[in-house]
Formats: C-alpha cells, sequence, structure tokens
C-alpha cells in the first residue's frame, strides 16, 4: 500500500567550519553524507590535519527523517572549535 517506512537509519555526516571573521563560526561547506562510521571520522582526521579549517567535526544518529524523528548525536571525531550538537 504506499506507506512510507518508519525503520530508522544511521546518518553518518561530517562538517567543517572556518572562522566567520566575528568571533563565531560558519560551515565551510554542506554536510557531507557517509555511508560508515569509519570513513566519516578518517575523511574528518585528514581535514583537521589540513589546517584550512577552526574545527571538524563527524557525527552519527539514528534518523526517520519520514516521521521527523531523530536520535541523538554519537561524535565519532572532533577536532578544534565546532558549534554544540543538538
Amino acid at each position: 500500500m504506499g506507506e512510507k517506512s518508519t525503520t530508522p537509519t544511521k546518518l553518518i555526516v561530517v562538517m567543517a567550519f572556518v572562522d566567520d571573521g566575528e568571533g563565531g563560526l560558519r560551515p565551510a561547506f554542506d554536510p557531507r553524507e557517509f555511508q560508515s562510521e569509519e570513513r566519516a571520522a578518517r575523511e574528518a582526521r585528514v581535514m583537521a590535519g589540513t589546517g584550512q579549517y577552526a574545527g571538524v567535526i563527524a557525527w552519527s544518529r539514528e534518523a526517520n527523517p519520514s516521521i521527523g524523528e531523530y536520535g541523538p548525536p554519537d561524535i565519532l571525531f572532533s577536532w578544534g572549535d565546532v558549534p554544540e550538537m543538538e
């Protein structure tokens, strides 16, 4: 019958931040999704090592976007200045 799946999936994301010039942070690019936590953490470590960003974070969370439910974030890697996770 066309019902949407309510099975949670796992979102795995990496974001990097740069100084906005006013004492705050702004995303350096749109969030990047990954298929595995290991790959996301590895990519975040590489980004942190470039010295290009003020901060880098990789996290995962259970998500069920069809009904708007998101679990708490599980931080996989964090370096430098990053905003608080919700």
